[in-house]
């Protein structure tokens, strides 16, 4: 049975854990797929990595600079980025951001 907590991120809750330095990150856990709301101060860095998951990159607030592959991308508010599962990627903070990433399948690494 899910609990409570993981059906529900109140903004109330404040920038949720420094998953990376510079990023913080409150995680909603559905069935399927894991929701991500992700608060980065400027210069902040998420190193080349790569998952299994899909995920998908929401910029509301700020701009960062976001490689995937051998692609780049600037985004900006009302952006989207597609990332396949097992494409390597990373991120680069231009200001202070606000995104939110949904992920395909849960996860489960982020379960705090």
């Amino acid at each position: 049975m899910t609990t409570v907590h993981e059906w529900f991120a109140p903004a109330s809750a404040g920038p949720g854990s420094e998953v990376i330095p510079g990023y913080h990150g409150r995680f909603v856990h559905g069935e399927h797929l894991t929701v991500a709301h992700w608060t980065a101060v400027a210069g902040a860095e998420v190193p080349l990595h790569d998952h299994p998951h899909e995920q998908m990159v929401n910029c509301i607030r700020g701009s960062f600079e976001m490689r995937v592959g051998d692609q780049t991308f600037m985004m900006g508010p009302g952006d989207t980025v597609v990332i396949p599962g097992g494409v390597p990627h990373s991120a680069l903070a231009h200001t202070d951001v606000y995104c939110i990433d949904v992920f395909h399948p849960v996860r489960e690494d982020y379960r705090l």
